[in-house]
C-alpha cells in the first residue's frame, strides 16, 4: 500500500511540474524560402525540441516565420515584427538577416543568427560578441579550397562563378575572388543572378562553374542546371551542402554533417535560453570536417576521369545503373553477338569452309579433265625429205584431250571422308560457339559480381567513414582512447585500396567481354542486371529449375533425363561419330573396295594446222593423212597389290577406328559427371541464395546494435570491426548468390548442349514434352 501512494505521489509531482513548465514560442527569419528550406527548419525545429526536452513546451508558429527576399528594408522590418509580437526566441538565416541584425546596438530578445560564410569574407563582416541576448553561429568554408580542388579534378583555366546578384551588392566578393585568381593562377568571371535562366544563358566562354551561391535554388531547379552544365560537357562544384551533388552537380567540399553541427548547436543554444531565461554568449564560429563529395554518374557524363589520388579523401555518390556506355547489354544480347562477331568462331567458320571446298575437291574427280595442247616443229631438211611426207621441214599442230573417270571407289571414298570431315567441323564449330557463348555469359555475371562488389566496397568505405566519425567523438568525450581513431584510420586507408582494386577490377571485367565480343578493348560497355524473377529470367523458369532438382523424387529421373539429352545434343559426340564414319569408309576403301576397278574414259581429237619445206608432199600412191581425227578408248584398272600399303592402310584405319570409338565413351562419360556435377552445384546455389538472405539481415542488424553500444562505449573497437566485417561479407555474399545460381545453371546448359535463353518458345516446349515422355516410358 505505502509503495502504492509513493506511486501516486510521483505521478502528481511529475504532473505537476509539467504543469508549470514554460511556454516559448520561436520565431524564424529568412532571406528567402522553398519547399526545400521548410525542410530544413522542420528538422531544425525536431532538432531543438529533441534537446530542449521537457524543460520547456516549445511552439513554431507559422504566423512568426518572416521571408525578407534579399531586401535590407524589409529584412529589419521583420526583426520587429518579432520584437513586437508574443515572439520568445528569435532565429535568423541568410546574409541580409546577417547584415542587418549584426548591426544593432541592443537586443531586446533572444536573437540567433545563424550562417555559414567564406573565410575570405568572414574579416569584412564585423559581428559584435559578449552582447546581451545575441548569439552568432557560423561555419566558415572556403572558396579558394574549393577551387584548389576544382583545379584538382578538372584543372580548367577559366571558371563562371554564380552567386546571388543581393550578395554581391551586400558583400565584397570581386575583391575576394581577384584574390583568389593570383593565388590559384585562374580567371573568374562573376556571374551575377536572380533566377535560374540568368546562370544557363551565361555559361560561353568558361571551362567549369564553381556555384558560391544557389542555396535557394530547388531541387528540381539544380537538377535543370546539373543537366545543362553536362550537356556542355562543363565540370561544377557547388559551395554548398552535398545535396546538390545528388541533384548532379560534379562535387561539393561540405556534406551533411555541417548542418548537423548547425542544428545541434543552435539547440543547445535555445536550452540555454529556457534555463537561464536570459543569455549572452561569445559568438561561435563552428569548424567542420571538409570532405570532399563526387557524382560518379556525372563524371562520367562529362568524360572527365577521376584522379586515384583524389579517391582516399572522396565520397563518392550516384546511380550505378546510370553509368554512361556506348553500349548497354543483356544476358541474350551479349550471347547472340558472342556467336557473330567471336575471333574464334570466325576462324573456325573459315573451316567450315574451307571443309566445304575439300568435298567439292573431291567431287570434281568426278568431272572431266580436258586439256588443249599446240605443237610448231622444225625437222633437219635431209630427214625431212626422206620421210615420205610423214614429217615435213615446218609443221604447227595441236591436240584436244579429255579424260573422264566413270567410276572409282577411291574417288568414291574420298567423297564420302570429305563429308563426314565437314560435318566433323560443323559440330567441332558448335561446340566451340557452345563454349564461347557458356565464356560470355560468364563473363558478363563476373561483370555483375564486380559491380555489385564496387557498389558494397563503396558503402563500407562510407561505413567506416562514419565508425571514424563514432570513434573521434568517443575519444573527444573521453569514451574511447586515441588508439582507436588510428585503427579506424588505418582500416580506411585499407577500404579505399579495397575500392580502387573493385574499379580496377570492374574495367579487367569488361575488357575480358570486349574481347569475347571483337569490340575495341576500351569500348565503354555496362551489364544490365540479372534477377531471377525479373525480365528475361521471369520467362524462361529458371527458378522452377531449381525447384525440379531441389525434390529428392524428381531429381533422379530429371538428372537421367538431362544425361540422355545431353548425348543426344553433344557437338563433341557428333563430331567424334562423324570422323568414326571417315575411318570406317577409309577401313572398307583398304579392304574389299580396293579389288573394284577404277573404269575411265579416254578421248582425244588432233588437227595438223601447217605443213611446208622439204618433206610435205606424199609419194605417188600413198593416202595423204588427213588434217584432223580422232581416238576414244577405254581404260580399265584393277590394283592387285601395291607392296602391302592397301593392308597397312587398312590396319591403320581400324586402329583409329578403335581409338575415336574409346574418345567416345569418355566424352560420353564425362557428359554424365558434368551433368550431376552441374545438378549438386545447383542445389548448392539454391540453399545458398536463401542463407545468404538471413546471414545479411543478422549481419544487419548486428552491425547496428555494435555500432550503438560502441557509441555508448558499452563494446570495444574489435568487436565493432568485427560486426562491419561480417556485414561485409554478408553483402558480397547475397549479392553474387543468385548470380552464382544463374551461372550454375549456364554451366548445366553448356552440358546439355543448348541455351534455353536462345531458343524460341517451340522448341522449349519440345524439351518439355520430350521429358513428359521420358517420364512416362521410365515409370
Amino acid at each position: 500500500m505505502r509503495y502504492y501512494y509513493s506511486v501516486l505521489l510521483t505521478l502528481f509531482l511529475f504532473l505537476f511540474s509539467f504543469s508549470q513548465s514554460e511556454t516559448y514560442k520561436i520565431g524564424y527569419l529568412l532571406d528567402k524560402t522553398s519547399p526545400e528550406i521548410e525542410g530544413l527548419l522542420q528538422g531544425l525545429s525536431s532538432e531543438i525540441s529533441a534537446v530542449v526536452g521537457e524543460d520547456a513546451v516549445l511552439q513554431f508558429p507559422e504566423n512568426n516565420q518572416f521571408v525578407n527576399d534579399f531586401n535590407l528594408d524589409k529584412a529589419i522590418s521583420n526583426y520587429n515584427l518579432l520584437l513586437n509580437n508574443d515572439t520568445d526566441i528569435i532565429i535568423a538565416f541568410g546574409i541580409v538577416n546577417n547584415t542587418v541584425i549584426s548591426k544593432r546596438e541592443s537586443y531586446p530578445k533572444p536573437t540567433i543568427v545563424f550562417g555559414a560564410l567564406s573565410e575570405e569574407l568572414v574579416t569584412d563582416i564585423k559581428i559584435d560578441t559578449n552582447i546581451k541576448n545575441f548569439m552568432s553561429i557560423t561555419t566558415s568554408q572556403s572558396y579558394a579550397e574549393d577551387l584548389q580542388l576544382l583545379k584538382k579534378l578538372a584543372n580548367p583555366k577559366r571558371v563562371g562563378v554564380a552567386i546571388e546578384k543581393h550578395f554581391l551588392e551586400n558583400l565584397p566578393i570581386e575583391s575576394a575572388f581577384d584574390k583568389i585568381s593570383a593565388d590559384l593562377d585562374m580567371d573568374f568571371r562573376l556571374i551575377s543572378f536572380e533566377s535560374l535562366n540568368d546562370i544557363t544563358s551565361s555559361l560561353d566562354n568558361i571551362d567549369a562553374l564553381y556555384l558560391a551561391g544557389g542555396f535557394y535554388l530547388t531541387d528540381e531547379q539544380m537538377q535543370d542546371l546539373a543537366q545543362v552544365l553536362i550537356d556542355k560537357k562543363l565540370p561544377s562544384f557547388t559551395a554548398n551542402p552535398v545535396r546538390d551533388v545528388t541533384n548532379g552537380i560534379l562535387a561539393s567540399n561540405h556534406d551533411q554533417s555541417e548542418l548537423d553541427q548547425f542544428f545541434r548547436r543552435i539547440a543547445l543554444t535555445v536550452e540555454s535560453v529556457v534555463l537561464n531565461n536570459e543569455f549572452s554568449g561569445v559568438s561561435t564560429k563552428l569548424e567542420t570536417n571538409s570532405n570532399l563529395t563526387v557524382n560518379f554518374n556525372t563524371a562520367e557524363k562529362i568524360g572527365l576521369p577521376l584522379k586515384y589520388s583524389l579517391i582516399a579523401t572522396t565520397t563518392f555518390v550516384g546511380n550505378p545503373d546510370e553509368t554512361v556506355a556506348d553500349k548497354k547489354y543483356t544476358l541474350v544480347s551479349v550471347m547472340q553477338e558472342a556467336i557473330t562477331e567471336n575471333l574464334d568462331l570466325q576462324v573456325l567458320q573459315r573451316d567450315i569452309t574451307l571443309a566445304e571446298k575439300d568435298v567439292q575437291i573431291a567431287n570434281s574427280d568426278y568431272l572431266p579433265n580436258v586439256t588443249a595442247n599446240a605443237t610448231g616443229s622444225y625437222i633437219d631438211p635431209d630427214l625431212a625429205e626422206v620421210s615420205n611426207g610423214q614429217n615435213p621441214e615446218l609443221s604447227t599442230s595441236g591436240n584436244v584431250a579429255l579424260q573422264q573417270t566413270l567410276f572409282s571407289e577411291s574417288v568414291n571414298a574420298n567423297i564420302s571422308i570429305q563429308r563426314s570431315l565437314r560435318e566433323a567441323q560443323k559440330e567441332n564449330y558448335n561446340s566451340e560457339a557452345l563454349n564461347t557463348v557458356f565464356n560470355v555469359a560468364t563473363s558478363y555475371f563476373t561483370a555483375l559480381i564486380l559491380k555489385a562488389n564496387l557498389a558494397i566496397q563503396s558503402k563500407n568505405l562510407e561505413l567506416t567513414r562514419y565508425n571514424l566519425r563514432i570513434a573521434t567523438e568517443n575519444y573527444e568525450a573521453g569514451q574511447a582512447g586515441k588508439s582507436d581513431v588510428l585503427r579506424f584510420k588505418s582500416e580506411l586507408a585499407q577500404n579505399t585500396q579495397q575500392m580502387v582494386e573493385a574499379v580496377n577490377q570492374l574495367e579487367q571485367g569488361f575488357y575480358t567481354l570486349n574481347q569475347l565480343l571483337n569490340n575495341p578493348i576500351d569500348t565503354k560497355i555496362d551489364v544490365e542486371e540479372a534477377e531471377l524473377q525479373k525480365g528475361i529470367f521471369s520467362n524462361y523458369n529458371y527458378e522452377q529449375l531449381g525447384q525440379f532438382l531441389d525434390d529428392p523424387t524428381l531429381k533422379a529421373p530429371f538428372v537421367k533425363f538431362l544425361i540422355q539429352e545431353a548425348i543426344n545434343n553433344a557437338p563433341e559426340l557428333k563430331a567424334l561419330n562423324y570422323n568414326i564414319e571417315a575411318t570406317d569408309r577409309s577401313e572398307r576403301l583398304f579392304g574389299i573396295g580396293r579389288f573394284l576397278p577404277t573404269v575411265a574414259l579416254q578421248g582425244q581429237y588432233n588437227y595438223e594446222f601447217s605443213r611446208s619445206g622439204v618433206g610435205t608432199d606424199f609419194p605417188m600412191g600413198f593416202p595423204a593423212i588427213p588434217e584432223g581425227y580422232y581416238t576414244v578408248g577405254l581404260n580399265v584398272s584393277i590394283p592387285i597389290f601395291n607392296q602391302n600399303k592397301q593392308n597397312l592402310n587398312q590396319q591403320i584405319a581400324s586402329v583409329q577406328k578403335e581409338q575415336l570409338e574409346v574418345s567416345r565413351d569418355n566424352i560420353t562419360l564425362n557428359i554424365e559427371k558434368n551433368i550431376n556435377d552441374s545438378v549438386l552445384e545447383l542445389i548448392n546455389q539454391i540453399s545458398n541464395i536463401q542463407l545468404s538472405e538471413v546471414f545479411e539481415e543478422t549481419a544487419k542488424e548486428a552491425l547496428d546494435l555494435t555500432q550503438t553500444s560502441y557509441a555508448n562505449g558499452a563494446v570495444n573497437i574489435v568487436q565493432l570491426l568485427d560486426a562491419q566485417n561480417n556485414y561485409l561479407q554478408a553483402q558480397l555474399a547475397k549479392a553474387n548468390a543468385t548470380y552464382n545460381y544463374l551461372l550454375s545453371a549456364m554451366q548445366l546448359e553448356r552440358s546439355l548442349g543448348l541455351f534455353f535463353l536462345l531458343q524460341d518458345e517451340s522448341e522449349r516446349e519440345a524439351f518439355i514434352q520430350r521429358f513428359l515422355e521420358f517420364t512416362q516410358n521410365n515409370d
